[in-house]
């Protein structure tokens, strides 16, 4: 955040439950101090109890001096607003973990999963941009590998494609790159994507 410069957080959505996924909650907090509000955060049922768990101190009725402040909304299976952007919420599979991924206008974005359900793949139909994780080259028992990540991207067919949730088991991205149809590329850190 601090690399790239964001001065305002007008939302946080949380995919899953994940460690890797939830560990940037107390960095909210600069945007508290800096902003003066809240941060608003959106979770499923089952993130906001893992929330719960890991950040008790968050959710205390009596708080200790500079902790997250938020306000927690909980996502549904509807649509629901960030400021001036509708958000359509995904269902996907990582293994046996639901994941919520998101499509905001034409872009879907997708981490954390190795199973797509028929449902989204209509809800992500028309996407002019699709962030897809692709781990690795091997397969994995709860992620999509570069072939399987290929395959989805073939299908939802968008104009642009980043593959996201990339291990060092993939390779240099600028090697990966080179492999790649010319609309698909790796994402890395501070990228910038546009959509109409």
């Amino acid at each position: 955040m601090l690399t790239n410069r964001v001065k305002k957080l007008s939302g946080l959505l949380f995919t899953h439950e994940h460690k890797d996924h939830i560990a940037g909650m107390d960095d909210i907090r600069a945007f508290n101090y800096v902003n003066q509000c809240k941060v608003d955060v959106y979770a499923t049922k089952q993130v906001e109890d893992s929330l719960r768990r890991e950040f008790p101190y968050v959710f205390e009725d009596l708080k200790y001096p500079g902790v997250p402040e938020i306000n927690l909304h909980r996502i549904e299976d509807r649509p629901f607003a960030v400021g001036d952007l509708d958000f359509i919420p995904m269902p996907v599979m990582h293994y046996r973990l639901p994941v919520t991924a998101f499509r905001v206008g034409g872009f879907s974005y997708v981490t954390d999963a190795n199973h797509i359900p028929e449902k989204t793949f209509e809800l992500m139909h028309g996407s002019d941009v699709l962030v897809i994780n692709a781990l690795r080259h091997e397969k994995h028992v709860s992620h999509f590998n570069l072939e399987e990540a290929l395959q989805i991207i073939d299908r939802v067919n968008p104009s642009k494609a980043f593959l996201t949730h990339i291990s060092h088991q993939l390779g240099k991205c600028v090697d990966v790159d080179a492999l790649l149809p010319p609309h698909v590329r790796c994402a890395y850190d501070g990228l910038e994507i546009f959509v109409d």
